[in-house]
């Protein structure tokens, strides 16, 4: 059984996470120094800690000390299974279907040009000079002659030449793991999937204070702007793993511990990729019936 101090651990690190995400569900008024909170906005927050709540009632009962919370993290596997299932996959398969394949490349070139200041930002963090160089040089030729980002210049450049301008992959979670921060308990988040307690706050930090659409220009409008760019980038990226759905179900028997083993192997190995960063407590053991993702 695991120390309930554990599971209390647990229960303030998600109801910390469901406040922070309900929080920036926020309508600015004719006053933009004031914030306004609606009366739905607060009852959906309510629900969003009872649900929590109530999930992390049990404590877990499993022998892998990466996944102490794992009768928690399978509900909410299970909640975002069936989400997925009944709206978010329907929603972006119309999108795969009715939206021409060059405007779903622009989308998807337009969103990666902003991911690319919260890679450069974490490069530097992480005295990555080259790569940070590398992606800071993406988001200039992509922004300027890329037309705000919607065509990928950059990509086409290092393909066609030795300069290596080619998209890297950093975030907040991965800058703590190369300080020596461990990765904490696994975690399900609700709508946002696989994390771990690192991941989690560097997802915080990166949507907080480096991602453009939501922390440069705070003083986008929250209906008109924000939330509409935030959901077509949610759809654009689902559309993007549809062709991973049917490997995952015919991958596993226990489709929960594939997705797990498969996430905490991927991050290790984003983490080790210039051999600085410390080994994990224990390695991830994979079952004989399950196979590796490369990605």
């Amino acid at each position: 059984m695991v120390d309930c101090r554990l599971q209390f651990a647990g229960r303030f690190i998600l109801i910390f996470s469901a406040v922070a995400i309900c929080s920036t569900q926020y309508l600015y008024i004719k006053n933009k120094q004031q914030i306004m909170f609606t009366d739905f906005l607060r009852f959906q927050k309510f629900l969003m800690l009872l649900f929590l709540s109530g999930v992390l009632s049990a404590c877990a009962t499993v022998d892998n000390r990466r996944d102490p919370l794992e009768s928690m993290n399978r509900v909410v596997f299970s909640f975002n299974e069936k989400l997925d299932e009944v709206v978010v996959e329907p929603v972006a398969r119309g999108y795969q279907r009715f939206i021409p394949p060059p405007v779903r490349m622009v989308v998807g070139n337009f969103f990666s040009n902003l991911d690319d200041v919260v890679i450069a930002a974490n490069s530097l963090l992480q005295l990555k000079f080259v790569d940070a160089m590398a992606s800071t040089t993406r988001i200039l030729i992509n922004t300027t002659f890329g037309m705000l980002g919607v065509i990928d210049l950059a990509s086409n450049i290092s393909q066609v030449s030795d300069i290596d301008i080619s998209k890297r992959n950093e975030d907040f979670g991965q800058t703590l793991g190369f300080y020596g921060v461990g990765s904490g308990p696994y975690l399900v988040l609700p709508l946002l999937g696989p994390s771990s307690v690192r991941d989690a706050i560097g997802i915080g930090v990166d949507s907080t204070f480096i991602h453009p659409a939501r922390a440069i220009y705070t003083n986008l409008d929250l209906l008109t702007v924000r939330l509409p760019v935030t959901t077509v980038e949610f759809i654009d990226k689902r559309e993007q793993l549809l062709h991973l759905d049917k490997t995952l179900e015919e991958a596993s028997l226990d489709k929960y511990e594939f997705v797990r083993d498969a996430y905490l192997q991927r991050r290790d190995s984003l983490i080790k990729d210039d051999g600085s960063a410390p080994a994990e407590e224990e390695p991830v053991n994979f079952e004989e019936d399950e196979i590796m993702i490369d990605d």
